[in-house]
């Protein structure tokens, strides 16, 4: 009985629903981005994540580094502010320690949402992309942390930088408020 209950306690202080984020983009590209993080998939990641937004440190945090037809870099909460000297933006992470890598076998498709980091692997921090296009070439070895839900066509919006470095030249799209959503 003490077994069956003490499951029953787990289930019901178990969350009913997925953890997520809601953009508000603005710049060339001007809405909102709606991702599904799958905690399931990365738990590590998506509490740093979630903890760095509910505490505001995406909130004017720019794109960075966007390649047409690959993907659309964030997040660099320590030099990626808007108005800051952009020629250190993607530098950064967050106060927060770097997260061993939580690889998956999921694909890296259209719409998913994975974490930027070094050349060590276990070096996920604050940064994330989101994916214009495939890019299977990276499967295996980034962490999937998301996939949106709703906006892709405001992602599809975003400013464009350089065709090789993703080097934004002038004023970048920025995410003006990052919020938990459940």
């Amino acid at each position: 009985m003490l077994k069956h209950l003490s499951a029953l306690v787990f289930l019901a202080a178990s969350p009913a629903y997925a953890t997520g984020l809601e953009i508000q983009v603005e710049g060339e590209a001007n809405g909102t981005i709606v991702i599904d993080l799958l905690e399931d998939v990365a738990p590590k990641h998506v509490e740093q994540i979630t903890a760095l937004a509910d505490e505001g440190q995406y909130d004017g945090v720019v794109f960075h580094r966007v390649i047409d037809g690959f993907m659309a870099q964030t997040g660099d909460v320590e030099n990626g502010r808007l108005g800051s000297d952009m020629r250190y933006a993607g530098t950064g992470g967050s106060d927060r320690p770097d997260l061993a890598a939580e690889f998956s076998e999921l694909p890296f498709d259209r719409g998913v949402v994975g974490m930027a980091r070094s050349q060590d692997p276990d070096s996920g921090n604050s940064q994330f992309f989101i994916m214009f296009d495939e890019g299977h070439f990276l499967n295996g070895q980034y962490t999937v942390v998301g996939r949106v839900t709703e906006g892709m066509d405001v992602v599809d919006q975003i400013k464009r930088g350089h065709p090789r470095s993703g080097a934004i030249t002038g004023k970048p799209d920025v995410m003006t408020k990052v919020s938990v959503t459940e």
